[in-house]
């Protein structure tokens, strides 16, 4: 991740929600008929293999140093999935509140389109609305092929918003309601592409920043 700001939960692919099958409260098994997946809470032991897939899809989640995540499995906030006996992949959520953010989500390459992105997710939400949790967020960029994933799964598009200079692309913010009975607002989500060619041509006339935030990045933009 370059920084949660631009970067969300992104990496899985798209699955259709009715395939979800669970066998037991602690463990996610049986998913869409497959019975040698599991997911479970990270322990430490996980690290490695989570600080390893996250460097291997840089572009699509923020990177986070090791100390952080050490930290949230402490927390109890990374959930880790297995096929065979072999890790899949995993997603890392914020504290359970009345809303709880996805921070980062991801299953192996080779293992995307078998329901264990959507078995990993279910897992959670399951955990999520059991904790009191109305709302799971997360945040997804433009270009990224998760985006039908995250609709898929039954989340909704609240807002679009600029990303960084860098890439130049949007930043489609997707929510779930765990209580069905709150209302919730509905925007298209953005499919622009991301380009480098703006930053580097900046770079090139001297205007270029990689520290621009805020309403200095929003301006940055307009004179691109």
């Amino acid at each position: 991740m370059v920084g949660r700001a631009e970067f969300g939960a992104c990496a899985l692919v798209k699955l259709p929600v009715a395939a979800i099958h669970f066998s037991g409260a602690g463990d996610c098994s049986g998913v869409g008929g497959v019975s040698d997946f599991l997911a479970r809470i990270a322990e430490p032991s996980d690290l490695s293999y989570i600080d390893s897939i996250q460097k291997k899809n840089a572009e699509c989640l923020a990177f986070y140093p090791t100390t952080v995540l050490e930290r949230e499995i402490a927390n109890r906030r990374v959930i880790v999935t297995a096929v065979r006996n072999q890790h899949a992949g995993y997603l890392w959520h914020g504290a359970f509140n009345i809303k709880c953010p996805i921070h980062q989500a991801v299953i192996q390459h080779d293992l995307r389109g078998a329901l264990y992105g959507a078995g990993i997710v279910r897992f959670f939400t399951e955990r999520a609305r059991s904790a009191g949790v109305c709302f799971v967020g997360l945040r997804c960029g433009s270009d990224i092929e998760a985006n039908a994933f995250w609709r898929a799964m039954g989340f909704i598009c609240e807002a679009v918003v600029p990303g960084g200079g860098r890439r130049m692309r949007d930043i489609n913010v997707w929510t779930l309601c765990l209580s069905p009975s709150l209302f919730q607002s509905e925007v298209e989500p953005s499919t622009k592409p991301k380009s480098a060619a703006a930053w580097t041509a900046s770079d090139a006339r001297g205007t270029g920043n990689r520290f621009v935030r805020g309403k200095q990045l929003l301006k940055f933009r307009e004179a691109l």
